[in-house]
């Protein structure tokens, strides 16, 4: 925004800066692009498709100690935070639970009791606690 007002109104970088409230550092930044960030992706790629339980930890270590590049523990997270390297999700075990079969349907009385614990809470703040103990 700061560049367009000095184009439209020809005003000054300083007064462009004030008026957009950013610093005059800010505006004179320009990236530094290399090439290691896509050697960076491409190591990072490579490992996560061979080693599949791999995470950051042992990528970052494997590149480090093992292939001794000197890269920064950032500079290798925020690449692989960029390839969405951190949201792989493991798919859930279903737990198998075997059938347990119909129910018995009591023919008596005193055959089948059934219990349990109820509580409620009243207006003053107090809970009431019961034990029901049914016969079914």
């Amino acid at each position: 925004m700061a560049k367009k007002g000095i184009a439209k109104h020809g005003i000054s970088i300083r007064l462009a800066c004030v008026v957009y409230g950013i610093s005059e550092t800010c505006f004179r930044y320009e990236a530094k692009l290399d090439g290691e960030s896509a050697l960076v992706a491409d190591w990072l790629l490579r490992l996560t498709q061979t080693h599949k339980r791999w995470v950051f930890g042992l990528c970052f270590l494997y590149l480090r100690n093992v292939k001794g590049y000197g890269w920064n523990h950032k500079r290798v997270y925020r690449t692989y935070r960029e390839l969405e390297l951190n949201l792989r999700i493991k798919p859930r075990r279903r737990i198998r639970r075997d059938y347990p079969g119909e129910l018995d349907v009591p023919r008596a009385p005193n055959q089948v009791w059934s219990m349990d614990f109820m509580s409620d809470g009243l207006r003053d703040g107090r809970t009431i606690r019961t034990f029901n103990v049914i016969d079914d």
